[in-house]
């Protein structure tokens, strides 16, 4: 058998968005219910690829254009004196394919001499007119790729109007409501407080009605439900944080001060003190499981038994395999988002619930979304506590049906390893982030983080000696004794400035968990739910506050730090140093994670400025000053 290497393979130019019966199963058209004018993400262009023809019985291509497009591919068919293949691909995406030849030889295309990892590489796929998959983000409604998030625990955040708060009895002190409410959160969004940061996105506590009674916790301390994860009725708002107008109001003000609004939503259980749960008990698992209690991590395995066992013996687990008590849920959720005009969700331990709740909800809120105009993306992400599979975290994100993105652990435990605790080296971080911008889809939308409300505060983790050397810990073992205060010293500010670097120069919608901009100080739940410090900040907490400012402003001044594509230059033991690029520009991002002033490669030999401390610096060789970072152009 012979074959002809005189092969070419070029982009056609894209065809007109109107039905077309082989455009794929996910392009869209005005007909087919897809807008036109969808934004650059959700934008497919019909590539061509030719090979030429010898005496070959059949040839396929095959790549990552598709989800089975490597173990399936697509037929080419003969045209003449070529093999032909037309694919849908993501607008601006690259391509990796090959050919198979008669089922049996895998060939590059030669007329193409980029390659990646062993692959014919098609880069920067671009098109003057475009398919729209149905439901698609119109241009003009926000684009979540611009995104910086800010994690307000409402109840702890500032205190907008006493004649609100609340108290539960029998509770311990750290437990208890302490005052902070909606109309508090609206007044910080007016003042500025968020703009400034760069953040133009709220994650709120879960907003529903929640129980009144005390709940014992894991540690044998009795807590009140402050925190919004023991909700009694779906129907009602909770009124320790206002009333649903206090509600509609700060997501107004939210929307005209250009920020998104997500809601927390429980939806793994309900209060046994709950009416619903006296009502439909049919709608929830039964504790009792095979004689034993089913309770996480008690008679029942967190895993094994996820999706049915309680997270305490008074929190009813909901069954969705039950159709009413899944529609029920579901109907709350998306009246909720209609009431107030909020733009998607935070999905508490998403699981921990079965698939059908997850694929309905996708559906009923794209309704909703279909009446506003431009047509948003409501976006979901989910959290999936687990710090090291990747492709259980993927199995939940597909943004057609699911979860648009998830809070990205197993990052950060790498993040915290490599920068913050530094115990492991920074070429670890750079063999991660090799194939993780890419890893959970091309629409996929993450979460990189690095402190949260489940976790010790982070800036002790910073310190010359991390607090909890574990990297899992969770910070209860000082969470009532012996707590700790604010660190004394810059290093650790310094270190944490870096993993914000660090964070806010990613593609996806970086999190900042609230007072982690100031290093506010605390041990595990409850410590690290502090209410918030705002007067009295130490010179290392106004320096580390105005640090994460000039980041969240250079992210919002350049695209390429939010939209552009990230390229590994160099690493050693201390250092790290990337670029992103959005087509139009480039910023090259370089992090000192030592103790001493460290000269790093791979920049381009060219004069150039650091915005971030205001200086210029020259390539191709740069000083880094230590425990330190520079945002270049």
């Amino acid at each position: 058998m012979r074959f002809s290497f005189l092969m070419a393979a070029v982009l056609a130019a894209c065809g007109p968005p109107v039905p077309s019966s082989d455009a794929g199963t996910d392009a869209g058209s005005p007909d087919a219910g897809g807008p036109t004018n969808c934004q650059e993400p959700y934008r497919r262009c019909e590539a061509e690829f030719r090979f030429r023809a010898l005496d070959e019985q059949s040839v396929q291509l095959r790549g990552d254009f598709a989800a089975d497009g490597w173990t399936l591919g697509v037929p080419m068919r003969k045209e003449g004196t070529e093999w032909v293949a037309r694919v849908p691909v993501g607008f601006g995406s690259d391509v990796q394919y090959k050919f198979l030849i008669n089922n049996t030889i895998w060939v590059n295309d030669p007329a193409n001499p980029k390659t990646l990892g062993g692959n014919s590489l098609r880069e920067n796929v671009t098109c003057t007119t475009f398919t729209c998959p149905v439901g698609a983000p119109e241009q003009g409604a926000f684009d979540w790729r611009d995104s910086v998030m800010a994690f307000v625990f409402v109840d702890r955040f500032f205190d907008g109007d006493a004649a609100n708060n609340c108290s539960v009895s029998g509770v311990t002190p750290a437990g208890q409501y302490q005052g902070g409410d909606w109309k508090g959160v609206t007044q910080k969004v007016n003042e500025g407080f968020f703009t400034q940061l760069g953040v133009n996105t709220l994650w709120l506590t879960v907003p529903v009605k929640n129980a009144t009674v005390g709940g014992l916790g894991s540690d044998g301390r009795t807590y009140s439900a402050f925190h919004g994860y023991w909700p009694t009725d779906l129907e009602q708002y909770e009124s320790c944080f206002g009333t649903k107008a206090d509600l509609v109001a700060l997501v107004a003000a939210a929307h005209a001060n250009g920020m998104q609004v997500l809601f927390d939503f429980a939806m793994v259980h309900m209060h046994s003190q709950s009416t619903l749960y006296a009502q439909h008990p049919d709608w929830f698992w039964s504790l009792d499981f095979e004689g034993r209690q089913c309770v996480c991590g008690g008679g029942c395995d967190w895993n094994a038994q996820g999706q049915r066992c309680w997270f305490t013996d008074y929190l009813p687990h909901w069954n969705y395999t039950v159709a009413a008590a899944r529609d029920y849920t579901v109907n709350q959720a998306v009246r909720i988002l209609q009431e107030t005009g909020a733009d998607g969700f935070r999905l508490d331990a998403i699981k921990h619930v079965d698939d059908s709740w997850l694929l309905q909800l996708r559906t009923e809120v794209e309704q909703l979304a279909a009446t506003r105009s431009p047509r948003p993306r409501m976006y979901f992400v989910g959290e999936t506590y687990d710090f090291g599979n990747r492709d259980y975290l993927k199995s939940f994100v597909d943004p057609a049906a699911k979860l648009d993105g998830q809070f990205d652990f197993p990052l950060r435990l790498q993040l915290l390893q490599s920068v913050v605790m530094r115990t492991s080296p920074m070429t670890s971080l750079r063999d991660l982030l090799a194939t993780n911008d890419a890893f959970y889809g091309p629409n996929a939308l993450m979460s990189p983080w690095i402190g949260n409300h489940d976790l010790g505060r982070v800036i002790h983790m910073a310190e010359d000696a991390p607090m909890w050397g574990d990297p899992y810990a969770d910070g209860k073992d000082r969470a009532f004794n012996n707590q700790p205060t604010l660190p004394g010293y810059r290093r650790p500010f310094e270190r944490l400035a870096n993993a914000f670097t660090f964070l806010l120069t990613s593609p996806g919608v970086p999190l900042l968990y609230y007072g982690d901009e100031i290093g506010l100080p605390g041990a595990g739940d409850p410590d690290n739910r502090r209410f918030m410090q705002w007067a009295g900040l130490s010179a290392d907490q106004q320096w580390l506050r105005s640090r994460v400012a000039a980041l969240g402003q250079l992210r919002k001044t350049h695209a390429a730090l939010r939209r552009g594509k990230r390229a590994l230059l160099s690493a050693t033991n201390d250092t790290l140093v990337y670029s992103m690029s959005d087509g139009a520009e480039t910023l090259y991002v370089a992090i000192n994670r030592g103790d001493s002033d460290e000269s790093v490669s791979g920049l381009p030999a060219q004069a150039m400025q650091d915005l971030l401390n205001q200086s210029s610096v020259s390539g191709p060789n740069v000083l880094i000053p230590a425990r330190s970072a520079r945002v270049m152009k």
